[in-house]
């Protein structure tokens, strides 16, 4: 038996559309009745981030295939979001559970406030018993604010709710050696650290009819979680309460590091930078070595759009990123502002001046040095 796992008392688990639905993209209710059996059946609390709105409203709409551009695919998922409820609303009721819809976007969760209501949201949830169901907001979510994939975002939701243990499920029992039908692929039953991994042939992103991602996004985000502090199990929906139940089942990715501040993770993992600001060689110290706030005398030079709140990456003089953070200015206020002391600023623009450009708080180092952020 696998401890680890089975000690675990927060869980989210993870589903993906193809383990939800029928070959013509309606939802299988044997199969979301066997993946609420096995969630019921955890001692602790669990969170289930699942796929399927999309794939469930392809029938009702007369869709034969995922479509491939945004506005139908958002189509379907205001059709299918409600019945993938029903769906888990009947089954976990068989159980006397209540569930819970929460919808996210990348904003909800990297912008301080909205970060903060979002945890509060699902902490709620569980202390009221209820099953958190987290899927992406497709109804609303545009190309440049999408997390990509639900297992990424299964990844962040476990570091943000401080989970114990992420499940991935798929219609992939583990992590092989190479392709799983092929004579002498191998399972791989745990991993430890990247070296693991070195020379098997993960794949590449691919979409199914009805999904998107495959084993390398599944991947991804077990680097993710566990680069977070929580261990990963990675197997098929049908293993679903032997990997619950901690039994050897799948693949086990071993925790490799502490658990670091969550809402940084989410900062460094689920953001698109809106632009750029050039820091001078004693701002790159400033903020890299000495963990400082970034002031407007280290700027040299600022480039996209972008409005207060918005991530930006903040790049050396090379151009090279170094850390990003949750900028306090528009992209039009801070030329004027730039090689300036916030005590002159304030003395010439007011006291609404005489603040950081990035607050320390409100940011992540990145490249070789964000594995020491905290």
């Amino acid at each position: 038996m696998r401890g680890e796992v089975a000690a675990a008392r927060l869980v989210v688990v993870k589903v993906g559309s193809s383990s939800l639905t029928t070959q013509d993209g309606g939802l299988d209710r044997v199969r979301v009745d066997k993946l609420v059996d096995a969630l019921a059946g955890v001692p602790g609390e669990a969170v289930l981030v699942s796929s399927g709105a999309i794939a469930a409203g392809l029938a009702p709409l007369g869709l034969p295939r995922r479509p491939r551009d945004l506005a139908t695919q958002q189509a379907a998922a205001s059709v299918g979001q409600g019945l993938l409820m029903q769906a888990y609303t009947d089954s976990f009721g068989r159980h006397r559970r209540t569930v819970g819809q929460v919808l996210l976007t990348v904003d909800d969760v990297t912008r301080r406030g909205h970060y903060r209501n979002a945890y509060r949201t699902l902490r709620r949830l569980l202390d009221l018993g209820t099953v958190p169901v987290v899927n992406e907001n497709d109804t609303v979510a545009t190309e440049e604010i999408r997390f990509g994939d639900n297992d990424r975002l299964a990844a962040l939701v476990a570091a943000l709710v401080h989970a114990d243990l992420l499940v991935l499920l798929s219609d992939v029992d583990a992590l092989y050696t190479g392709e799983p039908s092929r004579p002498g692929s191998q399972r791989i039953a745990e991993v430890r650290s990247q070296a693991d991994l070195a020379g098997i042939a993960i794949g590449r992103r691919g979409r199914s009819g009805v999904g998107t991602g495959g084993m390398v996004t599944k991947v991804e985000a077990a680097r993710i979680a566990t680069g977070a502090g929580i261990p990963v199990v990675l197997t098929a929906a049908p293993l679903a309460a032997a990997a619950l139940a901690g039994e050897p089942v799948g693949t086990l990715f071993h925790r490799v590091r502490e658990r670091p501040a969550a809402r940084l993770f989410w900062l460094a993992h689920a953001t698109a930078p809106r632009g750029r600001l050039f820091l001078d060689d004693g701002a790159v110290v400033a903020v890299v070595v000495r963990r400082a706030s970034l002031l407007p005398a280290g700027i040299t030079a600022v480039d996209g759009r972008f409005a207060a709140g918005d991530p930006v990456d903040l790049v050396d003089p090379a151009g090279v990123p170094v850390a990003r953070g949750l900028v306090n200015y528009d992209a039009n206020e801070l030329p004027g502002l730039l090689g300036r002391s916030t005590v002159e600023l304030a003395a010439a623009l007011g006291p609404g001046y005489e603040k950081e450009v990035v607050h320390r708080d409100d940011l992540v180092l990145l490249g070789g040095t964000r594995d020491d952020n905290r």
